[in-house]
């Protein structure tokens, strides 16, 4: 058995030698490389702590692969993750690793750029606000608005620090009385436009109250 092993063992070793020429000649010809900017996800963020700024939004990849196939790549089909499970408070630097890119199988990435970027972030807290209700208009001729209440009269609204030490009251949509001569309640939302929190409770009652003057 040794014997038969080492019989003509050049030849089998210039055979395996050729085979894997061929492989890569083979494997190699029809290949295709192509750039485009995929957008980055962040995971694995420590309880108690938000995303302030990133600045970059995407990332340019240089994608490597079969030219039939490539062609059809979208940056839909892959993802680049940033690991921020050992996040802290402030500014620091997050290393893209190839290993958090997920790209459609047999292709591989060439170049990543950038390869890192610079993540804000601040701890994240709470704080129970006052909510105003917002009314406009004015009520049918003769008529007055006697009282406007609102349930819940507090609302516990999120965020990071930064944000929500500013914030004394939430208010909520519009609601117009105009031409109205009775009482009503309306359901509306509150209003956190161009505020980067979040409230535990999106929805309040609006209770106005009108009745005739002179009465």
């Amino acid at each position: 058995m040794k014997k038969l092993f080492f019989e003509n063992l050049g030849l089998k070793i210039a055979a395996v030698l050729l085979s894997a020429v061929l492989w890569i000649f083979v494997t190699s010809r029809g290949q295709s490389e192509i750039s485009l900017d995929a957008p980055l996800e962040f995971r694995n963020m420590p309880a108690g702590l938000e995303i302030v700024n990133h600045g970059i939004k995407t990332i340019d990849l240089n994608i490597k692969g079969q030219e039939r196939l490539i062609k059809n790549v979208k940056a839909a089909d892959i993802r680049v993750y940033v690991d921020l499970s050992k996040a802290r408070k402030g500014e620091g630097v997050y290393y893209i690793d190839r290993k958090e890119i997920k790209l459609p199988h047999t292709f591989t990435v060439t170049n990543i750029n950038p390869s890192s970027i610079k993540v804000t972030i601040e701890e994240t807290i709470s704080k129970t606000v006052k909510v105003l209700p917002m009314v406009i208009g004015e009520p049918k001729k003769g008529y007055f608005v006697k009282s406007v209440d609102v349930s819940p009269q507090y609302v516990v609204i999120e965020g990071v620090r930064s944000e929500i030490i500013k914030i004394g009251n939430v208010k909520t949509e519009p609601i117009d009385i105009s031409g109205f001569n009775e009482s009503f309640s309306q359901d509306l939302k509150i209003d956190l436009t161009g505020r980067n929190v979040r409230s535990k409770i999106n929805d309040v009652i609006v209770k106005v109250v009108i009745g005739p003057r002179g009465k």
